[in-house]
């Protein structure tokens, strides 16, 4: 709960989120190692060093406080600097710098500075060059003494040593783990694929690879798929067989019908039952009898319009808005039924309808909307279901159908990996149908 906001900042792929496992411990590991080592270790050690090369400038400084003139001094402290490995001289008062110079990412330098503020505050100011010498500007009587020294002496020598190791190999070995890591993952993105390939109607070829568990999901994906495919050539079967072993008595009760007196009545109820059988017939299709194929679906919409105004539907077109040349996998047969079927009801329950389709780089967008009762929002789910006839709230003057209408185009939606989305149309108050298909 409490890192929940966490969320937002973190990556969603499956890649991301395991290259963030692997960096992350490495990148708080070296940072605490680096933080640990500079701030306790480096810094006791620089900060010994830097005591015992004060205590060898404390006796400097006792023989030049102890001179009278810069000569007797440089001669009292010649033995000893030859011995400190030191050089000196005074030099012009205007020859010292006004400040100190360190490096912005000497921390070494930093330590030592203070060390000897605190310690010798006589030294005013401190020089750490680049070749490795430190010039120490100190303010006696006799003027300014310049004391050179060798860095080595009040410094680590190479400190990042340890840092740019620990750096480098964490960098390689970060590499070899992600590497692996792809290797591993990319059966898992095979799966993925592959479900969502099915999920929208497509069969991908797949074959189980990787480790032992994602092969066994693998398998089930495949038996899952296999069951899944012969189920709905199953149901497809099965009511294509019946729909169609019903047409011949149908067609003979037609025939024996026309030739009685008062049959007016019958042939109604054959009639409907006819319509019935065409129903059961397009929902055993469903989407299955064609193969997904690139479409430009703004080209499809504007032809499923064009062809129900030829029919003397009261259906427009109101929007059409997309990349005109961009094509999407879909099983145009299926599309068609499903926005026919929904101006179809919406022309049953209305007297006009509207079809807007809206292309985006992230989805597909296809409404149909009505001035008819609508549905209510309690009812809206139970009205794709199959079989399903909400009469006491729709006009029943037009026909009421069988109630497949809206189960075939959510099975279409379905299974183009989208959904069919059922609300209230704002412009004419009645149903808003929406068929929304992610690319």
């Amino acid at each position: 709960m409490m890192f929940r906001w966490l969320k937002r900042f973190t990556p969603r792929g499956l890649y991301g989120r395991t290259a963030l496992i692997l960096v992350a411990p490495v990148v708080v590991l070296q940072l605490v190692v680096s933080f640990v080592f500079i701030g306790r270790h480096l810094s006791k050690v620089t900060t010994e060093l830097a005591y015992a090369e004060l205590r060898e400038l404390a006796v400097i400084s006792d023989v030049v406080d102890g001179s009278m003139t810069q000569g007797e001094a440089l001669a009292r402290m010649a033995p000893l600097l030859h011995r400190f490995g030191m050089g000196a001289r005074f030099v012009e008062p205007g020859a010292m710098p006004d400040e100190d110079f360190i490096q912005w990412y000497d921390f070494s330098a930093r330590v030592v500075r203070d060390t000897f503020r605190e310690r010798m505050p006589q030294i005013a100011v401190l020089e750490f060059g680049s070749d490795n010498m430190v010039l120490a500007y100190r303010e006696t009587a006799l003027g300014v003494l310049r004391l050179s020294f060798s860095r080595r002496r009040v410094t680590v020598a190479a400190p990042h040593q340890l840092i740019v190791t620990m750096v480098a190999f964490g960098v390689l070995m970060t590499i070899i783990a992600f590497v692996y890591m792809r290797n591993q993952l990319r059966p898992i993105t095979r799966l993925a694929r592959a479900a969502q390939a099915f999920g929208r109607g497509h069969h991908m070829p797949y074959k189980p690879s990787g480790a032992v568990e994602v092969r066994a999901a693998g398998h089930a994906f495949l038996d899952m798929r296999d069951r899944i495919e012969r189920q709905i050539e199953q149901r497809t079967m099965m009511l294509s067989g019946v729909s169609h072993d019903l047409r011949t008595p149908l067609t003979r009760l037609k025939l024996g019908l026309s030739m009685m007196e008062d049959s007016e009545p019958l042939l109604n109820d054959v009639a409907e039952m006819q319509k019935l059988l065409d129903a059961f017939l397009d929902f055993s299709r469903g989407a299955v009898e064609d193969e997904a194929e690139p479409v430009n679906p703004l080209d499809l919409v504007g032809q499923i319009v064009a062809d129900a105004q030829r029919a003397s539907m009261g259906v427009g077109l109101a929007l059409a808005e997309g990349d005109r040349d961009a094509t999407l996998m879909l099983r145009p047969s299926a599309i068609r039924r499903a926005v026919e079927n929904l101006i179809s009801n919406a022309l049953r329950y209305g007297n006009r309808a509207e079809v807007s389709v809206l292309l985006t780089p992230r989805q597909l967008r296809i409404r149909v909307e009505d001035d008819g009762p609508g549905i209510a929002e309690s009812d809206r789910e139970e009205a794709v279901k199959p079989f399903t006839r909400l009469d006491p709230a729709r006009n029943q003057d037009r026909g009421s159908g069988v109630g497949l209408g809206l189960a075939i185009v959510a099975d279409v939606a379905s299974i183009h990996g989208g959904r069919l989305v059922l609300g209230r149309s704002e412009r004419f108050g009645g149903l808003l149908a929406e068929i929304i298909i992610a690319r």
